[in-house]
């Protein structure tokens, strides 16, 4: 599998679009119990002490941002990217990983080159967020699907992340065909061809350090890791990520 490689408007989904002054909530009850939501809270936060000051979410993002990323039993109302199972291994009743097969999609990626981790991820998720919401060329709200992905870059040690990370949104089906074209001109479309994926779920918050440690241990419970070692990698998130209990997969991809 090969990788891929402006300031917008706020999100206009969760508004009335009959309101004068556009700004009451589409969902006054949802609106209420979001925007003071951990979700919400968690990218404002991030974004504000990451000093990604021009990307805080607005107010208006907190409905489509806790939606996307609300408690794991609301998880299966949004469309998942779709695989075939080839298999797992597990020891003691335990799965330790999965083998996978993703058929061939097409991802809003943008790329980001912050100085951390976290501080990449929350501006990445931004501005596909404006994406999904109204920033294209439908002019509509696009839906969720769930995981959204990183790919990440390690040194040929795989100790190290580098600064480029790869935020990546896959499209609900009935884009896949025709996928609207992003207003911001830093999301590109990109079609990911079918690959063969190696898969450890792991709990928990998500960072250079939890990230390198995951690589490693499912580099250690692979029969023959050389398969799918390179400098590129994939962490998948499915659930709030200011959930204690987050569910979150490392991903290695087979190479060809």
């Amino acid at each position: 599998m090969e990788l891929p490689s402006k300031r917008g408007l706020v999100c206009s989904h969760c508004l009335r679009q009959d309101s004068p002054s556009r700004r009451a909530p589409l969902y006054p009850d949802i609106w209420r119990a979001t925007q003071g939501g951990a979700a919400w809270q968690h990218f404002y936060t991030t974004c504000r002490l990451k000093q990604i000051e021009h990307e805080r979410p607005s107010r208006d993002m907190a409905v489509p941002i806790q939606q996307l990323t609300t408690n794991n039993e609301g998880t299966h109302n949004r469309e998942r990217v779709p695989f075939t199972l080839i298999g797992r291994k597990e020891k003691c009743g335990d799965t330790l990983y999965e083998k996978r097969h993703y058929g061939k999609a097409n991802w809003a990626c943008i790329t980001v080159h912050e100085d951390t981790y976290e501080q990449s991820i929350c501006l990445g998720f931004m501005k596909l967020m404006r994406y999904i919401c109204q920033q294209n060329s439908s002019g509509s709200y696009l839906g969720l699907t769930i995981p959204i992905v990183t790919v990440v870059r390690t040194d040929d040690a795989h100790s190290v992340l580098s600064r480029a990370v790869t935020v990546a949104y896959y499209l609900p089906t009935e884009h896949q065909a025709r996928p609207p074209a992003p207003y911001d001109a830093d999301i590109i479309i990109e079609e990911w061809p079918a690959t063969i994926v190696y898969t450890r779920a792991f709990p928990g918050a998500t960072n250079e350090q939890s990230i390198i440690s995951e690589i490693s241990a499912l580099a250690e419970m692979l029969e023959l890791p050389a398969l799918c070692l390179n400098d590129s990698f994939i962490v998948a998130g499915y659930t709030n990520p200011a959930a204690a209990n987050r569910q979150n997969e490392i991903w290695f991809l087979e190479q060809h």
